[in-house]
């Protein structure tokens, strides 16, 4: 860890985690969650962290309230996050308004050593530095350090109205401007859907959001920077190709409804071996006898099916995915390496960034482990999603300059100090803005 604070840049840590299990059982959840969350931390030891999350609240928002004030405290007075003594929270709890509530959260950490960081304030148009810990919740449309948006209801499959959308905030920090987008985009409503078109209707609308998306944040009301896009994509295997390829030598069988005739399971079996069932396939069922396939190798024999990501190839980067499917993992507490019989397991929770944002990683040839793409908590239940990071540290002065921002007297080309030992807490409660 003593190597990794004397790597040269700025040491960067964004997290993506779907945590809508750990408010339907917060009891057996949160607090493995949140210890396996402060060991990525120490272990990479940010100036700045970003940690977004998506489904904040779980299912039943208005029944989970008190669950929510509880994990934030606890995020933001830990004594594992006692050197960072700066942050800002955005939370969507406006949950009554169907027009905009989206349950994005978005936590942004400082540590202590980090000097003259600074947020962009969108209608302000200049960066304003950043002091003290402010939480921000309820109607985040009136609140000029983001951007937030629902997609518009003509994009929600079959016209329901579900809770999908973005938020975007910029920084400056080592002297450059990035963009950082919370993002959650449509799932799959039925397997058997999913599994008639290759790709899938699904595929494309969510291809369709994440265009809308990426071209708002490039559009013209702002000068451009990089950005990171990170969160539930919800992307999926091609399920065509995935079912085919898993039961090459299976005879398969339809099963209806005896009153509508419509195709309610899809049964596939071993052509010999006593007609083994392979898999079952329903509406919210994708039972595949054998999970390993999932997990060896950290299921790298999938990678050619995941494919939605292939039509931004010059729009987004990704690095080399080194980890297994992470979507959807059991809500057991016991269960904490199982796949759920749901879904078919996929790559849902992703990092990736714009071509510029490539840049702003520093590559160490003297150090192997600079830049992590990784998952939290392999062996752990953390939710049906495991989160998942990207570390990584800034050059000094890489990318596109900042702005002028106010409270800086000049422009500088390293903005902080190596972490120090751990101090006391601060114990000024963070402000919160309703």
């Amino acid at each position: 860890m003593a190597g990794k604070a004397a790597a040269p840049g700025t040491a960067v840590l964004l997290v993506t985690a779907n945590v809508g299990s750990l408010f339907d059982d917060p009891e057996n959840l949160q607090k493995n969650w949140l210890r396996e969350f402060y060991q990525v931390v120490h272990a990479h030891r940010p100036h700045f962290l970003a940690l977004h999350c998506q489904e904040f609240g779980g299912k039943n928002y208005e029944a989970s309230m008190s669950h929510v004030d509880k994990f934030v405290r606890e995020l933001l007075s830990s004594d594992a996050m006692k050197e960072y003594t700066r942050a800002r929270v955005y939370l969507d709890e406006n949950f009554k308004s169907q027009e905009h509530f989206t349950a994005l959260g978005s936590f942004y950490f400082l540590h202590e050593s980090l000097k003259n960081i600074s947020q962009f304030d969108f209608k302000a148009k200049k960066y304003k530095n950043v002091t003290g810990k402010e939480i921000y919740s309820d109607t985040l449309e009136s609140t000029p350090m983001l951007e937030k948006e629902k997609f518009p209801q003509d994009y929600f499959p079959e016209c329901k109205w579900s809770r999908k959308g973005f938020v975007r905030t910029r920084w400056c920090l080592a002297d450059c401007a990035f963009d950082l987008v919370n993002i959650h985009l449509f799932h799959d409503a039925s397997n058997l859907v999913a599994w008639e078109t290759s790709p899938s209707v699904y595929s494309g609308i969510r291809h369709k959001a994440l265009g809308y998306v990426l071209d708002r944040i490039i559009d013209q009301r702002f000068e451009k920077a990089s950005y990171f896009v990170f969160g539930d994509f919800n992307f999926r295997l091609d399920s065509k190709s995935v079912v085919e390829t898993l039961c090459t030598k299976a005879t398969m069988q339809t099963v209806r409804a005896a009153d509508t005739n419509e195709v309610v399971k899809l049964i596939f079996r071993e052509s010999d071996n006593d007609r083994k069932v392979m898999l079952q396939l329903e509406k919210k069922l994708f039972d595949y006898f054998n999970q390993e396939v999932f997990r060896d190798d950290n299921g790298t024999a999938l990678l050619e099916f995941d494919k939605e990501l292939s039509v931004f190839k010059d729009r987004l980067y990704e690095l080399d995915i080194s980890f297994p499917p992470s979507y959807p993992y059991s809500e057991d507490s016991s269960q904490g390496r199982q796949y759920m019989n749901t879904r078919c397991p996929a790559w849902c929770d992703r990092v990736l960034m714009s071509p510029s944002a490539k840049e702003l990683i520093l590559r160490s040839e003297s150090e192997e482990k600079v830049v992590t793409y990784d998952h939290i908590g392999p062996s752990v239940c953390m939710g049906d999603h495991k989160p998942v990071f990207l570390a990584f540290r800034m050059a000094p002065g890489a990318g596109r300059r900042c702005q002028r921002h106010e409270g800086t007297p000049g422009e500088t080309s390293l903005l902080h100090e190596e972490p120090r030992p751990p101090t006391a807490a601060s114990t000024d409660p963070p402000e919160r803005h309703r």
